[in-house]
């Protein structure tokens, strides 16, 4: 099926008319053909949630856990096995995002798993890996939490893995090493693996079925200390590592059991009411080995919900098996209501009646783990999946209350009960996003303030997620959303939120955007931000961010960047173009002003040349973040709604130029 715009026009009705027809009505027609098929994937029960895909680790890790926990399945072994395969690269290697470099955990890790499945170490692409881990440093190159894994399999030595006390538990809230200091998914995450460690469990694998050819020599016996410098952060968590293991062999714990009963529990009411440990995949793997360890059998309810619930994120392929990393039904459902209201559907439409109804339900009503740090607020929020009551997100919550208020002013027709409890969620919802913001003036996802640097330093945080910092991405989102409320630049919150964002601005122009891939997220998401605030669009800031945008397009067109750019700034809005990255660098330009200059029209080109027949577009690269240089995600509605958004946003925007028809 080609593409084209000949493909979707009828050319005999344009030779009748002798018209071409214009951009606009071009665009006008794209918007209709998108707006039926989204509309089209809306579930019956009210809700959008597309499959997320990640990276080969998450198979890899699916087996490693199915032999921990002696759970026999020779078919789902080969078909994760087959589709761990198919993710390898042409020099032996996995790497953590599509185009991406290898990377070493993720190739030991699928290196592991392939070995688990059954495969020999003679099997040419088994040594076409073992080269490539040779070439990345070697297991020892590999992230804590990989060789904590390892660990469990008796692969690698506990000795060389970082000691992650349960004590840590005990930490008051008041203090400055506490666990609410870390980030929600990293507390969810470590919790587990304290008990794990504190208890260092080995179930060793079968003879040919380990890793030995990785190492050269010996398995590592200790984490090495920096030399160079011998007086740092690092040394010092180092020297604290060593006392914590010379404790755990010490037959004195006088504190031990208390701590892994304390972690158990604080692990157990989290798992309750919740789509498993923070509805997230790492967390929810994490709790399944805890639980293991501590004695809970295969055929206990707690084991038996866990496996279930991780069994949901399975999606079977021809004759392959990949796991999603979580869902999104929340964040999923907030953006497609707005990007269809946005393209001029009633909002009294039924689809978005029922979305409405739908996102009330989920509004999550009770403490979670941000109370600890902001404590006079009423509970409010929502969440990024379908249940997890403990952690909802500012980013989530803006959404939704965005789609929501968009959608009560077409709410006159509604039930009055149904109106009522809109309007005191929206009420809420508002406070609750207000309270969360940070000290800098701006804000994160999860928690308050949670940006203390040390915390990065300690051996089990090179997994590049310890903190939860303000980012720009969001902070704009929330200047969005404050003007859907009314809420202007007089506002003393605004005021501080300006402030922090203007700080952050790159040389170039541009701003980081922390939870999409990258630049052109975090520009576009801020342009959009002050612009919906009635900020001055001319200034020196918002236009020199405007220019880089016009800088960065394409040959064909479009925008595109690689999640490398988060390792190497260099490669900062480089990548082949994609819709979803097109879209947000178009929102920019218009929230900047820009309507009309060549650069605009060739984005729009770009996304209507590249639209299916179906009124979707087809995106290959990943341009969604979860952790940069970590972990990335690909949202499979991407290529749909930001399309659908941005030329609404488009549409709207000319209407507004256009000078009314003069009467006779």
């Amino acid at each position: 099926m080609k593409n084209t715009l000949s493909n979707i026009e009828n050319p005999l009705e344009s030779q009748k008319s002798g018209v071409t027809p214009s951009l606009d009505e071009k665009i006008k027609k794209a918007v209709e053909r998108t707006q039926e098929y989204l509309l089209s994937l809306q579930h019956p029960n009210g809700y959008w949630c597309a499959e997320l895909k990640a990276d080969s680790t998450l198979a890899s890790d699916y087996i490693l856990m199915m032999y921990f926990m002696g759970l026999h399945d020779p078919d789902k072994v080969k078909k994760l096995a087959r589709f761990i395969l198919q993710e390898q690269l042409e020099d032996g290697s996995w790497n953590i995002y599509r185009g991406g470099p290898g990377e070493i955990s993720a190739t030991v890790k699928a290196y592991t798993a392939l070995k688990l499945a059954g495969f020999s170490e003679g099997e040419p692409f088994m040594k076409k890996a073992r080269v490539s881990i040779c070439k990345l440093g070697g297991v020892e190159k590999c992230n804590s939490f990989t060789k904590i894994y390892l660990a469990l399999i008796g692969e690698y030595e506990w000795e060389a893995t970082p000691a992650i006390p349960p004590e840590m538990i005990f930490a008051p809230r008041w203090s400055y090493f506490n666990l609410y200091e870390i980030s929600s998914w990293s507390r969810a995450i470590v919790i587990p693996l304290s008990i794990i460690c504190a208890m260092q469990p080995v179930r060793p694998v079968p003879p040919g079925r380990g890793i030995d050819e990785l190492f050269e020599a010996k398995r590592p016996h200790a984490i090495h200390f920096d030399r160079g410098r011998l007086i740092s952060w690092k040394n010092f968590f180092l020297s604290v590592d060593r006392l914590l293991k010379i404790y755990r062999k010490s037959p004195w714990k006088p504190f031990r059991k208390w701590a892994i009963r304390k972690a158990t529990y604080w692990m157990l009411e989290r798992l309750e009411k919740s789509d498993g440990l923070a509805a997230i995949y790492p967390a929810m793997v994490n709790s399944l080995f805890a639980l293991s360890v501590l004695g809970y059998s295969d055929d206990h309810p707690l084991v038996k919900r866990a496996l279930k619930q991780l069994e949901e994120f399975e999606v079977e392929e021809k004759d392959t098996l990949w796991l999603q990393p979580c869902f999104s039904p929340i964040w999923d459902t907030g953006l497609s209501v707005v990007a269809i209201a946005e393209s001029g559907i009633d909002p009294d439409h039924p689809a978005l009646k029922k979305a409405a109804q739908w996102l009330l339900e989920k509004e999550i009503r009770r403490a979670g783990d941000w109370k600890v740090k902001n404590p006079c607020v009423e509970p409010s929020g929502w969440a990024f999946e379908f249940q997890n009551e403990f952690y909802p997100d500012v980013d989530d919550t803006i959404m939704v209350l965005m789609a929501l208020q968009r959608l009560h002013s077409g709410a006159a027709h509604w039930p009055h009960g149904l109106i009522v409890g809109l309007e005191a969620a929206l009420k809420r919802g508002l406070t609750w996003v207000r309270s969360m913001q940070n000290q800098d003036g701006g804000w994160a996802s999860f928690d308050k303030n949670n940006d203390k640097i040390i915390f990065t330093k300690v051996p089990f945080a090179d997994h590049n997620a310890m903190l939860d910092p303000s980012t720009v991405d969001v902070t704009g989102r929330v200047l969005e959303m404050f003007s859907v409320f009314g809420i202007t630049q007089e506002d003393s919150q605004v005021k501080r939120a300006l402030k922090f964002i203007k700080d952050e601005q790159e040389e170039d122009g541009s701003w980081y955007g922390r939870w999409g891939v990258n630049y052109i997220y975090g520009t576009w998401q801020v342009l959009k931000g002050l612009a919906s605030m009635g900020e001055d669009m001319h200034q020196p800031d918002c236009q020199k961010a405007a220019t880089w945008l016009r800088s960065v397009q394409n040959s064909d067109g479009g925008w595109g960047e690689s999640c490398l750019s988060y390792d190497d700034p260099s490669q900062k809005a480089k990548g082949v173009s994609t819709p979803s990255q097109t879209a947000w660098a178009l929102m920019g330009l218009f929230a900047s002003g820009d309507l009309t200059s060549s650069n605009v029209k060739r984005g729009l080109e770009y996304l209507l040349a590249t639209q299916k027949e179906d009124g979707s577009w087809d995106e290959w690269p990943f341009t969604g973040t979860g952790f940069p240089r970590v972990f990335y995600i690909k949202y499979e509605y991407y290529r749909i709604y930001f399309p659908l958004f941005a030329m609404a946003m488009y549409l709207k925007n000319m209407k507004k130029l256009t000078p009314p028809t003069p009467l006779k």
